[in-house]
């Protein structure tokens, strides 16, 4: 790898956006594809597939020349705001599919370390928490707290951001109420429809476990389809 090309990668991952280098096996020849977008359409479109199945691979382009692709995607992570009894396990099954887990409340005795293990800990107000977070395109943010006063800073916040899941737990009573406070805090019909609420997979689950399985679904679900 050329010291120029390495340097303009290290600088892409640093800035949390999702890299692709593509070398052809025979010449050595080398494109890097940030976010992937630029580049022949064939290569593109490869490199976005790679990219969304975080795996690198071989393929062969139209005039049957050979390539390697090496992803490089930022880490998944996954923002829950509350730390309810749903964020244990949420938080727990999280880790074991490969999110770093970062826990919001403010509300010290709640969000205390020793509950969850593994999991970055913020006590600040959720829009304050989740500008520190930076959400990205690899960032998945559910609120939990059923408490508008919590949910909605975060919520604000994420809706203007990149993450590619946004998820608030409540009825569809709870979800409709939040609908009309945000569309009066001046969201658009756009942001508003990001939010998959009530949060989850409608799986008929009960308990906090089972409700952690159908959000987690949820959110892999969205990251790969």
């Amino acid at each position: 790898m050329k010291l120029s090309v390495l340097t303009e990668l290290q600088a892409h991952r640093t800035a949390k956006r999702v890299c692709v280098l593509a070398t052809q096996l025979e010449t050595g020849d080398q494109t890097l594809l940030v976010d992937p977008a630029n580049g022949p359409d064939w290569l593109v479109n490869a490199a976005a597939q790679a990219a969304k199945t975080d795996k690198s691979q071989t393929i062969v382009s139209e005039e049957g020349t050979a390539w390697f692709l090496n992803v490089f995607n930022p880490p998944l992570r996954l923002a829950i705001i509350g730390a309810v009894h749903i964020a244990q396990p949420l938080s727990r099954m999280a880790q074991e599919a490969g999110f770093d887990v970062t826990i919001v409340d403010p509300r010290e005795a709640f969000a205390d370390p020793a509950r969850f293990p593994g999991a970055t800990i913020l006590s600040d107000w959720p829009d304050e928490a989740l500008r520190q977070f930076s959400p990205d395109a690899r960032s998945a943010i559910v609120t939990l707290t059923h408490d508008p006063k919590l949910d909605d800073p975060g919520l604000h916040i994420a809706l203007t951001s990149d993450a590619f899941y946004i998820g608030a737990l409540g009825s569809k009573k709870t979800q409709a109420s939040r609908v009309e406070r945000l569309k009066d805090a001046k969201c658009s019909d756009s942001q508003i429809a990001r939010i998959h609420g009530p949060v989850g997979l409608n799986i008929g689950a009960k308990s906090p476990a089972e409700i952690s399985i159908s959000i987690l679904a949820e959110i892999v679900a969205t990251l790969r389809q």
